[in-house]
């Protein structure tokens, strides 16, 4: 990520914060934005254009999402607005806050946990995950699966940005598109997240002991992203923030290689 959008992301996140009336209906419309954005390179062409002056890319905004409703054409515009590394980081951006203004949105609701749950429901099944990351089927078919998977077992927010980023995956894999969402929502709610590779899926007691136990060695409350390595040999490494934490075999092995040698 460059520098320049480094500081437009958190400028826009800013915006978003310091926003009133941010709703499902707001995410929603975003999503939708990203989706025309992702679609239409010539729009995401003339909001990403360094060349244009800031007034003719708000009026772009005006023009193609003036039914929105007027907060999201705030967010839409101070995106437009800010000077971004690549297009491809302006459409990330937008998707980005409509991620953040679904936890907005549901203060009370836990949906880093709902979308770990789902991303280790698609781990678990090589069929959904074909189903859900293939280039070749259609989109609204995704959603419609997504929704009826998830009917009674997530909350709206969480359905909403599942079927939103599966309908437009932007080549992305499915588990990769959960994974940043789990951060993103993390992040908005102040949650640290850990990024934990096993070779295989943790049991729900595993998982239990894990979140606590870094909990309680961090101080703070952490979200877990769960990344089935094959390569990992027993145990499990965890990333967060700038620490690793390598409990696997392999690496146990190889610090008693290291001994011997010395």
């Amino acid at each position: 990520m460059g520098s320049a959008t480094t500081q437009a992301l958190a400028a826009t996140t800013a915006a978003l914060n310091d926003a009133n009336g941010v709703d499902l209906d707001v995410a929603r419309e975003l999503f939708a934005a990203a989706g025309a954005l992702g679609e239409t390179p010539q729009l995401s062409g003339a909001l990403s254009a360094a060349v244009a002056s800031a007034e003719a890319r708000t009026k772009v905004v005006t023009d193609v999402f003036g039914g929105f409703a007027p907060v999201t054409q705030s967010l839409l515009s101070t995106i437009a607005v800010q000077r971004w590394s690549s297009t491809d980081d302006l459409i990330s951006a937008v998707e980005e806050v409509a991620i953040r203004a679904a936890a907005v949105a549901a203060p009370t609701t836990d949906i880093d946990a709902e979308l770990f749950e789902v991303s280790r429901a698609v781990a678990g099944s090589a069929e959904l995950e074909l189903a859900l990351g293939s280039r070749l089927g259609d989109a609204k078919a995704k959603g419609v699966l997504i929704e009826s998977i998830l009917a009674g077992r997530a909350s709206e927010p969480t359905t909403l940005i599942v079927s939103s980023l599966v309908q437009h995956s932007r080549g992305r894999r499915v588990r990769t598109l959960l994974g940043r969402a789990l951060r993103i929502v993390a992040d908005q709610r102040g949650r640290t997240v850990a990024t934990v590779h096993a070779a295989r899926a943790l049991s729900d007691a595993q998982i239990s002991r894990l979140r606590a136990s870094l909990g309680q060695r961090y101080g703070t409350d952490v979200a877990l992203s769960i990344v089935v390595d094959p390569t990992v040999v027993g145990g499990v490494r965890v990333e967060i923030g700038d620490d690793v934490i390598d409990a696997t075999v392999s690496s146990r092995l190889g610090d008693l290689r290291q001994r011997l040698a010395g």
